[in-house]
C-alpha cells in the first residue's frame, strides 16, 4: 500500500470574494511523480502556493509527513522538507551560478554571525561541504561549466535546471515543480524530463504542474484533475484522458477540443 506523503484536505482560497481554491482535496504518494493538471484558471498554482507556505488557506487542512504545515511560513515548509520550484525561474542574477547553488543548503552555521568567531573551524568546514555539495549539483543538472557565471547571463531553461539544482541542494523529501517545460528549448526540456524521472529512481516525491499532456501521460504515475478551484478527477494517466469529466472540463473552458487532454504522441 503506497504511503501518503501529502494529504491536502478541504482546502479553499479568495481573492476579493472570488474562490481561487474551492475547497479542494488530493494526496500525493510517497516515491511517485504526481501531476497536477487543468485549464487556465483552474487554481492550480495557487494550491501550489498554499501547499508550500507562500499562502496561508482560509481554511482546509494540509499533512506533510504526518505533520500539520498548513498556515506556515515557506521557510519552515522547505526545512520540513517539501521544497517548491516557480515556473518563472527566480535567481540571483548578479551572483554567480555556483553561489545560487550554495545559497540553498541549509545549517549553514555561517549564517549566524557570531558563529564565525566562535566556531570558525566548525563554519569553515561546513562550507566546504556546501561547496562540494553545490558542484555535484551542477554536474547533475549540467551547469558546472558555468559556475563562475553569473546567473543573470543562463537562458530560461538553464535558469530552470538552477532552480531544480537549488531544490535538490535543500534535501528534500518532495518536490512541487510549477510548469517545468514551460517556455524552454526542446534539448533542455529533455534533459529536464529526465531529471525529473531520475528523482522517482532516487524515491524522491515529485509533484508537477504541467500542460504538455505527453509529457504529463509519459512520467506521471497519477494525475489529479483540478477545475474551478476543485478537484474533479484523480487516477492513472490512461483512465484520466479517457474520463469525460476531465474532456468535459477543457471543452467547457475553452469551447475547442484541440485543447482537451489526448494520448501522449496522438495527432493533433
Amino acid at each position: 500500500m503506497s504511503v501518503m506523503l501529502l494529504e491536502v484536505q478541504n482546502i479553499g482560497k479568495s481573492f476579493g470574494g472570488v474562490a481561487a481554491v474551492d475547497g479542494a482535496s488530493f494526496a500525493v504518494a510517497e516515491g511517485s511523480i504526481t501531476a497536477l493538471i487543468g485549464p487556465n484558471g483552474a487554481g492550480k498554482t495557487t494550491a501550489f502556493n498554499l501547499v508550500s507556505g507562500f499562502m496561508r488557506p482560509d481554511r482546509g487542512t494540509i499533512r506533510f509527513a504526518g505533520q500539520h504545515i498548513e498556515g506556515k511560513r515557506g521557510d519552515v515548509v522547505a526545512r520540513a522538507g517539501l521544497v517548491r520550484a516557480f515556473q518563472a525561474a527566480r535567481v540571483l542574477t548578479r551572483m554567480s551560478v555556483l553561489a545560487n547553488m550554495m545559497l540553498a543548503a541549509k545549517d549553514q552555521p555561517g549564517e549566524f554571525l557570531g558563529m564565525s568567531f566562535l566556531a570558525p573551524r566548525r563554519v569553515a568546514a561546513r562550507e566546504r561541504e556546501v561547496h562540494r555539495r553545490a558542484l555535484d549539483m551542477l554536474d547533475l543538472v549540467r551547469l558546472r561549466h558555468l559556475a563562475d557565471d553569473y546567473a543573470g547571463t543562463l537562458s530560461g531553461g538553464q535558469r530552470k535546471l538552477l532552480e531544480l539544482g537549488r531544490a535538490l541542494m535543500c534535501e528534500p523529501r518532495m518536490i512541487l515543480l510549477d510548469e517545468p517545460m514551460a517556455g524552454i528549448a526542446p534539448v533542455l526540456a529533455q534533459q529536464l524530463l529526465q531529471h525529473i524521472q531520475d528523482l522517482r529512481a532516487q524515491r524522491m516525491t515529485v509533484c508537477v504542474i504541467e500542460h504538455d499532456m505527453d509529457v504529463v501521460m509519459s512520467i506521471s504515475d497519477r494525475v489529479i484533475v483540478m477545475d474551478e478551484g476543485r478537484v474533479i478527477a484523480e487516477g492513472k494517466p490512461d483512465a484520466i484522458q479517457r474520463d469525460e469529466r476531465v474532456i468535459e472540463a477543457y471543452l467547457g473552458r475553452f469551447g475547442t477540443a484541440g485543447n482537451a487532454p489526448k494520448a501522449a504522441g496522438a495527432a493533433p
